[in-house]
């Protein structure tokens, strides 16, 4: 009796515990964030490579402590509010080389994606002033190599700030909105070439090469802007859409010390210039593609010589990618990325243009991280066990001795000291929140930053979570396709239950990965707690799977990509837990777009489904995503329009909810308004919601939570 006593208490005791437990609810994601985790606040690593700062808040004031890599528990204040006169509150921050000047970004406004302005002020750690570099709200500020200016852009033209005597020049004039720009990209290279910052100083601060964008011929796109006065205005901004003009780029070079600016000339100027890298002090190579983008060519520019010749050449059948994974070593030879031999590996390419292969294999480097001159070895991350999974590696320049350094299971994502001695590692799996720890060049751990272990133990002890699973299935044309299942926590497999379909789908992308999201995971653990299964596939087109996975949808965007979910939604049908009559899909952006065509040409499939900022012609979207996957309308009118959604809306026959935000200045409003004029046409009934002055992110005080009570209400009344 007593044994019996003891389990009953046991039993007691685990059904007491379970009842502490609650599934999550909406508010816990998107009203009081529930499972946001914090990463390391303030970040910077140091150009000594042997420091690194961080940020926090220490009473009224904001310290910038210094710490060393190898040491624990050690840390020096390098700059406090507490230093300054009239302290300033900032918003970010950056340091000179020589850890002298601290730039502070106060009511920074942003732009588009990756751009911003704010008030910019100089803290001299020296002298112990403080001053304003503008009273205008400034972009792009950055402190010279040799500490000398302070660089920025102001109004579309380039500006350098004195250190020494506090004066101000303008080194460009003629810089004008929607016209001319100086040293700032314009909107689409911001957007699709990833970068805002359109200039780079020589390593000695003797020369700044910067870009000149030239609008003129690129048409303008508008929006209007309700905010709360009695007449809406309207926002006009240059933004090329596939088959129209660009702007043309050029390079120039300004030697602040004769105040000369001199041309850099290409042969065939070429349609876009995707990077400048100086390769030493006296050269400069530039990374230009042609409109197809399937042809890069690099330069190298000579400032001495004023010449410039090409220096390397690389094709691809579909395009060739534009990125970061890419750089110069001491002795100028080239480490850059690429798919050629059919999966994405390091290259070495040397002064007479010659290259040699140094990682290889069936699997993919995802990120080239950098070089450690001291033992010759590169760093990077791979997807070498699985494409939902990610480790951190090491391999010397001739291909040997490959080392792991950290490949826990799940996703590993490295931040390197400027001479790649130490690194950070941000880690992670599905339900496992991000743990930051600290990590020497050989992979030994030194110590732990943040484990985020208030919200792990959140996860684990206050929330009743559906299991979470990885899976894999061949479909009818033999291809295999990887995707994660969410399950009810009560979830019983002589039950058949609905399916909320999760997809994105576009080019490089992923979302069945083993890493933790904190929003959207959530979310869909809400939706397993109403009684709903959620799914994600990744069909062709995705990442990490090799090139040819990647390029199959090259000129028919939609095509093959629906064809996977399709055959997704086919399989999830036949298993015995699912009910075939109940599967519904959505997305975002090209997610959207996707769970457009799957309620319209998969209509027999998709019973409801919901597209969030959706493309629905790729003719209404920009030039270099576009055509880089496309080409133009004008070589390509069919691979443009057998797969829009627009073309199909009499197909329409399950429940549709369209969302877009009125503002959105990437994939704009007038996708949606198009969709919405086929399915009036048509007579098709269905749902739609406008979030006014909103951009492609849709968000803002309440406005995340208020999409998705709605979104989540739509689930429940229609699937």
């Amino acid at each position: 009796m007593k044994y019996f006593a003891t389990v009953l208490t046991l039993i007691s005791l685990s059904l007491s515990y379970a009842q502490e437990k609650k599934p999550v609810s909406v508010n816990d994601v998107w009203q009081t964030y529930r499972f946001y985790t914090s990463g390391v606040s303030g970040f910077k690593s140091l150009a000594d490579g042997e420091h690194f700062t961080t940020k926090k808040q220490v009473g009224d004031h904001t310290v910038i402590l210094k710490h060393p890599y190898k040491a624990a528990n050690i840390s020096d204040t390098l700059f406090s509010t507490s230093m300054m006169e009239t302290p300033v509150r900032f918003d970010e921050y950056s340091i000179s080389p020589d850890e002298r000047f601290v730039l502070l970004f106060s009511e920074t406004e942003s732009i588009y994606r990756y751009s911003s302005k704010s008030v910019v002020n100089v803290f001299d750690l020296e002298s112990g002033t403080n001053y304003p570099i503008s009273k205008e709200k400034i972009q792009l500020p950055v402190v010279s190599p040799d500490a000398r200016y302070v660089s920025y852009v102001f109004e579309n033209n380039l500006y350098l700030y004195n250190l020494e005597n506090k004066s101000v020049k303008a080194i460009t004039e003629d810089g004008e909105i929607n016209k001319i720009i100086y040293g700032a990209s314009d909107w689409v290279y911001e957007e699709e070439i990833q970068f805002d910052q359109a200039y780079e100083w020589s390593p000695n601060g003797k020369h700044l090469a910067y870009y000149r964008f030239d609008e003129t011929d690129v048409r303008e796109f508008s929006m209007d802007v309700y905010g709360n006065d009695l007449y809406p205005t309207q926002d006009r901004f240059k933004y090329p859409k596939a088959g129209e003009d660009n702007a043309k780029v050029r390079i120039f070079i300004y030697s602040p010390d004769d105040n000369e600016h001199k041309p850099v000339d290409i042969e065939n100027q070429p349609e876009y210039i995707g990077r400048i890298k100086w390769r030493n002090n006296d050269e400069l190579a530039l990374f230009t593609l042609n409109r197809h983008q399937n042809v890069l060519i690099i330069f190298n520019h000579n400032v001495k010589k004023s010449n410039t010749s090409k220096w390397y050449r690389e094709t691809d059948e579909a395009f060739v990618e534009m990125d970061d994974n890419q750089f110069f070593l001491p002795d100028g030879d080239l480490v850059r990325l690429s798919g050629k031999d059919g999966y994405y590996h390091l290259y070495r390419i040397s002064n007479n243009g010659k290259e040699r292969q140094i990682t290889s294999g069936n699997w993919d480097v995802t990120e080239l991280y950098g070089y450690n001159p001291s033992n010759k070895r590169l760093y990077f991350q791979a997807a070498m066990d699985h494409p939902t999974e990610r480790g951190v590696y090491a391999i010397r320049l001739n291909g040997r001795s490959l080392k792991t350094l950290h490949k826990s299971r799940g996703w590993n994502s490295a931040t390197f000291s400027e001479n790649c001695r130490y690194f950070i590692n941000n880690y992670s799996r599905m339900e496992v929140a991000n743990q930051y720890d600290l990590y020497d060049e050989q992979g030994k751990h030194i110590r732990s930053l943040n484990k985020n272990k208030s919200i792990q133990k959140r996860i684990d002890e206050s929330y009743l979570l559906g299991e979470s699973s990885f899976f894999s299935f061949t479909t009818e044309e033999g291809v295999d396709l990887n995707g994660y299942m969410i399950k009810p926590h009560d979830f019983d497999p002589d039950k058949q239950y609905p399916v909320w379909m999760f997809v994105y789908g576009g080019p490089g992308s992923q979302t069945v990965k083993n890493s933790y999201d904190g929003f959207n995971h959530f979310w869909f653990q809400h939706l397993a707690s109403q009684g709903y299964i959620v799914v994600s596939v990744d069909n062709r087109g995705t990442g990490a799977r090799g090139r040819d996975f990647k390029k199959v949808t090259y000129q028919q965007l939609g095509h093959y990509e629906l064809i996977d979910q399709m055959e997704a939604a086919r399989w999830l049908g036949k298993q015995p837990y699912v009910d075939p009559l109940r599967i519904g899909i959505w997305g975002w952006s090209y997610g959207g777009y996707m769970s457009s065509l799957a309620i319209t040409r998969g209509n027999n499939l998709f019973s409801t489904a919901i597209a969030v900022a959706p493309v629905t012609t790729w003719r209404y979207y920009n030039t270099i995503y576009t055509e880089r996957y496309m080409r133009t309308p004008q070589e390509n009118p069919e691979g443009y329009d057998d797969n829009s959604p627009v073309n199909y809306a009499k197909k329409l026959k399950g429940k549709y909810l369209l969302v877009h935000g009125t503002a959105d200045d990437n994939v704009h409003v007038q996708n949606a308004m198009q969709m919405i004029n086929a399915l009036v046409d048509e007579n098709k009934p269905f749902e739609q919601f406008m979030y006014p002055d909103r951009n492609h992110g849709i968000y803002g005080g309440n406005t995340r939570l208020h999409l998705y009570n709605m979104m989540t209400r739509f689930i429940t009344e229609n699937l």
